[in-house]
């Protein structure tokens, strides 16, 4: 067996495994002065909420089995959902946590990626004051990398700037809907975007139901129960109230202008400073002005802690990685020419306010962020031992 691990040859043994327990231990040491709390989540965790949590996309890239009381685990993806799992079921708000240990991630058959590595991580829960929380996270994760923030590059975004674009679309709730449920899949959001544009006529068997929803209930009633009977879980009522729908998104086209906004918005990047005027002058009608203050203050914020918030790499689209993030995001981009093998971002993490409401519980301000130990090592030179 390879002493190898992660980006890091002879990681598991001798001089190589000790400079790694070490950095660790520098990085758990930061949080705990930071006032987070030491927790442990299970490495086996119940695979339907996970996949409720961080969507069906994860179950090609999760490690997963069956055990005959509990059902369907999967060993953990990341850190965030199991420690919030664990604060939900006994933790006081607000709350702060750290942790460090192993994620696992299938790859696919001949790629160089690890499928084990690991991750530290802080998430800060219940803190009122989410401008203030997300500057000390960014930081914090900043700090971590000690070494390797000298040659990291970083990235920030801001999900609920979308969703406030979103919002302020001239477009019937359910368009909005289906554009928030798409905004983690960029492609298939663009293609619903589309959609609501100017169509062409539709197929024949489209317009027949659109004319039966015009002609009156009796109509479509009849012209349901033409086309035979019914497969998959929809009922006749189902049915119907969609029909209802198309015929009445047939006589609505979303405005050129509104998909053109929309898109200028989601293209604006830069500095930090340059983006949040850029994007002030999209903001004719002020659907972004609350999201766009928060953006302001958090500039302030991060200065505060030293960052050159001004400068910072910003991008409105970044952040559409992973399903359960809804407002600020921050990533730690690794040097290309650092290692034989391409390096993960170095560091990340973002807020994910809605997340505990999805588990049923009351929203909760919470924002994490994690370290790669391995990885961050290997950016500034791979330890010594055996391979």
């Amino acid at each position: 067996m390879s002493a190898s691990r992660a980006y890091l040859p002879g990681g598991r043994i001798g001089d190589g495994l000790d400079r790694l327990a070490a950095e660790v231990a520098r990085i758990e040491a930061l949080f705990a002065d930071a006032g987070a709390q030491a927790v442990e989540p299970a490495t086996l965790q119940p695979s339907a909420e996970l996949l409720t949590l961080y969507g069906e996309d994860i179950r090609a890239r999760a490690f997963v089995t069956q055990d005959p009381v509990d059902g369907e685990l999967m060993l953990r993806p990341d850190f965030t959902v199991p420690v919030l799992r664990l604060h939900l079921q006994g933790g006081v708000s607000p709350a702060r946590y750290r942790y460090a240990g192993p994620v696992w991630r299938r790859q696919e058959p001949g790629s160089t990626r690890p499928t084990e590595y690991l991750q530290a991580g802080v998430e800060i829960l219940g803190d009122p004051d989410a401008v203030a929380a997300d500057a000390e996270v960014f930081a914090l994760i900043r700090d971590a990398l000690g070494e390797a923030a000298t040659v990291a590059e970083p990235r920030t975004g801001d999900l609920a700037i979308i969703f406030a674009a979103i919002a302020g679309l001239a477009a019937p709730e359910r368009w909005k809907q289906a554009l928030r449920r798409h905004v983690w899949r960029p492609a298939k959001f663009r293609r619903v975007l589309e959609a609501f544009g100017e169509r062409p006529a539709p197929s024949p068997a489209r317009a027949a139901l659109i004319k039966a929803v015009e002609q009156g209930e009796d109509a479509l009633r009849a012209h349901v129960r033409a086309l035979g009977p019914l497969h998959g879980a929809r009922s006749f009522e189902d049915v119907l109230a969609r029909a209802r729908e198309l015929a009445a998104d047939a006589r609505i086209v979303l405005p050129k202008a509104q998909i053109d906004w929309l898109e200028a918005v989601l293209a604006v990047a830069g500095p930090s400073a340059q983006a949040l005027d850029a994007l002030r002058a999209l903001d004719e009608g002020g659907a972004l002005s609350p999201a766009l203050d928060r953006f302001a203050r958090r500039l302030e914020a991060l200065e505060a802690r030293g960052v050159d918030a001004a400068a910072l790499p910003f991008d409105a689209s970044f952040g559409r990685g992973l399903e359960y993030y809804d407002g600020f995001t921050f990533e730690f981009a690794a040097p290309r020419s650092s290692s034989r093998l391409p390096l993960p971002p170095l560091g990340g993490g973002g807020r994910y306010d809605a997340l505990t409401q999805r588990l049923g519980h009351a929203a909760l301000p919470a924002v994490g962020g994690i370290v790669r130990p391995e990885a961050m090592i290997a950016a500034t030179g791979p330890a010594g031992g055996a391979a």
